[in-house]
């Protein structure tokens, strides 16, 4: 069976750094985008089949870029990071099909656990879907 290629979307490279080798770990194939522009390039160019989406980023926000992506591929299962929750953006990434919003860094959650469960659910439904 292939590895499922993830795109990870986020401008903060210390995030990055550790992040693409825990989700390698985790039996996927992952590459990372500085930002939504570069995202969408990448979506077309490198067809992943799920995406970790940062929601503050410079050039273009998780919200708008998510739109953008939304008008290539209404499908794709999409993930929302954020070290900035707050209820406006949670309703908007749900009105756009996230799979999950999930806090970087949460004292109340463990973002990693969060992260790693999203991605397996997406991966299923994925598998479902292929079979």
């Amino acid at each position: 069976m292939r590895k499922l290629k993830v795109m990870l979307v986020d401008d903060e490279e210390d995030f990055v750094s550790v992040m693409v080798p825990r989700v390698a770990g985790w039996g996927y194939d992952v590459f990372s985008v500085p930002g939504g522009k570069e995202a969408l390039s990448a979506l077309a160019a490198e067809k992943p089949d799920m995406i970790i989406l940062d929601y503050m980023m410079p050039d273009m926000d998780g919200i708008e870029a998510l739109k953008k992506i939304r008008e290539v591929n209404k499908d794709i299962p999409v993930v929302m990071f954020t070290a900035y929750p707050d209820a406006r953006a949670i309703d908007k990434a749900s009105r756009l099909n996230v799979s999950a919003f999930i806090p970087k860094l949460s004292k109340y959650s463990d973002t990693q656990s969060s992260l790693k469960t999203s991605l397996d659910m997406a991966r299923k439904s994925i598998e479902k879907k292929g079979a």
